[in-house]
This record gives structure tokens, sequence and C-alpha cells, in this order.
């Protein structure tokens, strides 16, 4: 038994409904088949497999992996650890109509907070901040794309969604210190030029 229980907002609570009325079985498979993308467990496949592969790299190249494997591990343990102190039910439970139109179940009923998925993205998002501009660009919107499939599916409320991805944006920052990753591009490029 969880020590907190949280309820939706009213605005969670009018996404949700209106997510429910507006999608349909092809919109449900397709954001079921993109929030793959920021499941833990392929982006910890990618993170161990990128760790592997600068091995005998550069230094810039080994720090950067240290610190995504890290990361990765950390945004996988959090929110399990969260959902063990909160309980929220998920909005895919309190809705027949979402399933008329195509909406399945996620996950355990009890575990909407904080979005997992969206603690990924949130340190994705983040870490991109040490990238030139256009990839930079181009990770963050597709971070906020795949977080905005949690949603979509009702595996979590809109607030569960802001929740993880600011934690995980957080977290990322924080491991910085610790593994040395770059503010920017710019420092990660001072300190390659000395």
């Amino acid at each position: 038994m969880a020590l907190v229980t949280v309820k939706p907002t009213k605005p969670d609570v009018l996404i949700a409904q209106t997510v429910a009325r507006n999608t349909n079985h092809r919109a449900e498979m397709v954001s079921r088949g993109l929030t793959w993308g920021a499941d833990e467990k392929i982006l910890l496949a990618l993170a161990v497999a990128g760790w592997v592969a600068t091995r005998g790299r550069s230094e810039q190249l080994q720090r950067a992996a240290n610190h995504a494997f890290l990361v990765t591990v950390l945004a996988s343990l959090v929110p399990h650890g969260m959902k063990s102190v909160f309980d929220q039910t998920r909005p895919d439970r309190t809705t027949v109509l979402g399933h008329l139109h195509g909406v399945s179940f996620s996950g355990k009923r009890e575990d909407a907070f904080p979005s997992g998925h969206a603690l990924h993205m949130g340190a994705l998002a983040s870490a991109a901040g040490a990238l030139p501009p256009l990839p930079r660009r181009l990770i963050r919107t597709l971070a906020v794309g795949l977080s905005l499939t949690r949603i979509v599916v009702l595996a979590h409320w809109a607030s569960d969604v802001v929740a993880g991805f600011a934690l995980g944006a957080v977290m990322e920052r924080l491991v910085r210190l610790w593994t040395g990753y770059p503010m920017s591009a710019s420092n990660e490029h001072d300190n390659a030029n000395p």
C-alpha cells in the first residue's frame, strides 16, 4: 500500500475526457507503437550498447556514454521507487468511452504517478542541451512528442507526464555534477580545446 494518494487535477480530467471522446483505434495503435521509443527496456539496451561501443574511444565519448548509462539506469529506478510511495489510478481505468474508441489498459492500475516514459524523455531533452542547435532541437521535439503519447494512450494524466519530464530533466542535470558531462555544447568544445 502506497503512502500518498495522488488525485488528478480538473485539467487532467478534462484532457483525459477529451482524448477518450476524440481518439480512435488507429490513433491509439500509432501512439502505442510510438510510446515504445521511450520504454525503459529499450532505452537501457541502447545505453548499454552505447557504453560498450565507446570503450577505447575518446575521453569525451566515454564520458558521454558513462553519463547516458548512469542517467538511464537512474531514470529506470526512480519511477519504480516513487510508484511504491504514490498511488494514482491511471486514466485508462476511469473511462468506458475511451475503451470503445480503442484505448487499451496500461501497466498497473495505481501506477500513474509519475510517468516513467516522460522521466526518461525529460532526461534526454536535458542532456541534449550539450549538443549543437539542430540536433538539440530535434531530440527535444522527439522527447516531448514521445512523452505526449502517454497522454494519448491514457496511460497517464497530463500532470504525471509534466512531473515526470521535469523530474527527469532535474535528475539529469544533477548527475552531470558527478559524471562531468558538459553543461552546453560550447563547454564541451572549450574543454576539448583548452
